[in-house]
């Protein structure tokens, strides 16, 4: 009985110790938890942030980058800079928008093989431009 009694003290002085840990334990969890879950809303909100300047202005910009003219969304001074591109034909490549492909100018007769050959390397037509779409 003495065995048992003692057991039984010792499990209790036991639990007492640790039973302090575990509640210290489970207030960090909590805390930790109530943390990533802010961090998870503030993580939304800037990839919410970074998709819409990914809609309205990362492919002007990979454009500056790269120095190609977009054919989808270019104005037509800007088309009318381009090699062998005049007032009629940046007129006909601005009627025939959407493009999904700079290539796309050559098959629906927009341009003539020569002048294509001389625009293909500054040009760029991002396919799905919603302002452009939108328009057509």
């Amino acid at each position: 009985m003495k065995k048992q009694h003692r057991a039984l003290s010792i499990l209790l002085i036991l639990a007492l110790i640790t039973l302090p840990g575990i509640a210290y334990a489970q207030t960090q969890g909590d805390q930790a938890k109530s943390s990533m879950q802010s961090a998870g809303t503030a993580t939304k909100d800037a990839a919410k942030s970074v998709g819409s300047a990914t809609v309205s202005g990362t492919k002007a910009v990979s454009d500056k980058v790269t120095g190609k003219i977009d054919i989808n969304s270019a104005s037509k001074a800007d088309l009318m800079k381009l090699d062998g591109v005049g007032d009629a034909i940046s007129t006909k490549i601005i009627a025939g928008r959407p493009y999904h492909t700079k290539r796309d100018l050559l098959t629906r007769k927009i341009v003539n093989q020569p002048t294509y050959n001389k625009i293909s390397d500054k040009i760029i037509a991002h396919a799905g431009n919603s302002s452009t779409t939108a328009a057509k």
